[in-house]
């Protein structure tokens, strides 16, 4: 697989308001990066990997994040702190000001789509102030050939200018920096941020309305592979809690690693074209794949590189949060086009520092749809004087920040999806074992990729009181034995050697799902109220 050609398609910008801009247009990958280089914007690396620094913000920002309040959204919106309202007013305003001021400069263009099942394709052009952004979205977005450019006509317009510093007090903003959807006028306007993931998570959020609104298709922040024989795996989870991981199988081809839609057809597809990892500790050892992935094309963002060009991936003095992106097809074992058919299993990956969840159990249809809309995980504080104390986490829909809908919206879609395909769907902690942090071990990745694939090996029993035993506090599954794992590991009781401190772990722990979901429960059907905890602790 190649670079895009530069093509020979000439385009205009007056009609976005862009006047007598320089426009680099559909510009290959080499070209941006030896641009990224002269400006001063980027080093290269050992590898021939493209560095750069996205200044300021070095994640995203959700108390910035807005979606225009008009006719299309009023209604159907989940409005709230996470998805927040903008004035059209004030949007046409602040596009006026956004279009002046990169009128006249130097501007990357590129068109290119989202949505690998052409059914569902939505065509994107993405106006960048800076080369490096530009080539972000030719690594994650798909690539249109030649022949579909000729004709190509954008429906969705991102315009991303890091450089324009917004008003707060004039312009509406929360601050100086903003990432807006504007679904009226199919425009996602970001400004005074770096951070390319505002990019692709604002065509992200885009799709998370139009996809169930007009679609009748559940969008997914999860990761997907398929089978020798077809079947495909969906992986649910929040950072940390080993999607990217698991996905990637050498025996399993990737369909993609962190967006995906499931359609009333049964099938799976990728959003996107590339892969946009977290380097933070990263080695050849541990993650191969995404190790050799960074390469001439890929971008570095916020690693430390040193005098001799090598990147020093356990610095994290600029961020935790620094990443590569690269194409998808500098992974090896990848699904040509990036869909499946016929998904069998779906995994809720969770990293339980409690210790209080099963390493795997199987959930009921009102069980997932509760444990979807929840999106556990946990997050383990700072040590301080001697004292750890590690904290639930909860994301709706495991990735709550992109869903402008409200969470038992896309819970019904997928309960009905799961029911009408035959779907397993399976919680699989990957958190602590033997007690919580601090006690206890993480659990052994040799365990976990042993029941990830004696589920897809159909090794692990029917649903009956001989196979499984039903957690007291949970309700849910858990399998009496699985080939490649002690029996003791997978009874989280067991692995304890205390039942009066664990099953007062595990009340606790019930009781922040109880306390979180109380935010749903008047939305929430009696179906999935009931596939919670059902024992309480006071």
């Amino acid at each position: 697989m190649v670079n895009h050609t530069q093509t020979t398609k000439t385009i205009e910008l007056e009609n976005y308001g862009i006047k007598n801009a320089k426009i680099r247009y559909q510009l290959s990958s080499d070209e941006l990066h030896d641009i990224t280089i002269e400006k001063g914007q980027g080093v290269e690396v050992s590898t021939g990997t493209l560095a750069v620094n996205t200044g300021e913000f070095t994640g995203r920002s959700p108390q910035d994040r807005f979606i225009v309040k008009d006719d299309i959204t009023k209604d159907k919106v989940w409005w709230g702190n996470i998805n927040i309202p903008f004035e059209p007013n004030a949007f046409d305003k602040l596009y006026d000001k956004v279009v002046n001021y990169l009128s006249e400069k130097e501007v990357f263009v590129r068109d290119c789509y989202a949505c690998a099942d052409a059914n569902y394709k939505l065509n994107i052009r993405v106006i960048n102030e800076y080369p490096w952004s530009n080539m972000f979205a030719y690594n994650m977005f798909l690539r249109p050939t030649e022949d579909e450019l000729k004709n190509f006509s954008p429906e969705w317009t991102v315009i991303n200018a890091p450089g324009f510093m917004a008003d707060a007090e004039i312009d509406g903003t929360r601050q100086h920096n903003f990432a807006i959807l504007n679904f009226s006028k199919k425009i996602a306007l970001i400004g005074g941020t770096g951070y390319t993931g505002e990019i692709k998570k604002g065509i992200f959020s885009a799709l998370n309305f139009i996809l169930p609104v007009f679609k009748n298709t559940l969008p997914m922040h999860c990761s997907a592979n398929v089978g020798k024989h077809g079947d495909t795996a969906i992986f649910f989870g929040l950072s940390g809690t080993g999607k990217t991981t698991l996905s990637t199988d050498p025996d399993r081809s990737l369909i993609g690693d962190d967006e995906h839609g499931w359609t009333n057809e049964n099938t799976v597809f990728n959003f996107e074209g590339g892969c946009y990892a977290k380097v933070i500790n990263l080695s050849q050892e541990q993650e191969p794949e995404i190790f050799d992935a960074i390469k001439k094309g890929a971008i570095l963002e916020n690693v430390i590189v040193d005098n001799k060009g090598d990147v020093d991936f356990a610095d994290t003095s600029i961020t935790q949060n620094t990443r590569v992106s690269y194409p998808i097809y500098h992974i090896e074992n990848i699904r040509v086009p990036s869909s499946g058919e016929n998904p069998k299993n779906i995994f809720f990956l969770t990293a339980d520092a409690f210790g209080v969840l099963p390493p795997i159990s199987k959930l009921t249809p009102s069980q997932a749809a509760y444990h979807f809309i929840s999106g556990y995980t946990a997050k383990v504080a700072g040590t301080e004087a001697g004292v750890v104390e590690p904290l639930p986490s909860f994301s709706a829909c495991f990735g709550a920040p992109f869903m402008p809908l409200h969470p038992t919206e896309y819970a019904d879609m997928l309960s009905t999806k799961m029911k009408e395909a035959g779907v397993n769907v399976w919680l699989v902690n990957t958190g602590w074992t033997g007690g919580p942090y601090g006690v206890g071990t993480r659990m052994k990745l040799k365990y976990t990729r042993a029941m990830i694939s004696a589920v897809l090996n159909g090794d692990l029993g029917l649903y009956n009181y001989d196979d499984y035993h039903i957690h007291s506090v949970f309700g849910v599954a858990q399998p009496r034995s699985c080939p490649g794992v002690p029996n003791e590991v997978l009874s989280p009781r067991k692995s304890w050697n205390d039942d009066e401190a664990y099953y007062k772990a595990a009340f606790k722990l019930s009781n922040s799902f109880r306390k979180n979901f109380k935010q749903f429960e008047d939305y929430a059907s009696e179906e999935i109220r009931r596939g919670g905890p059902q024992r309480y602790s006071f």
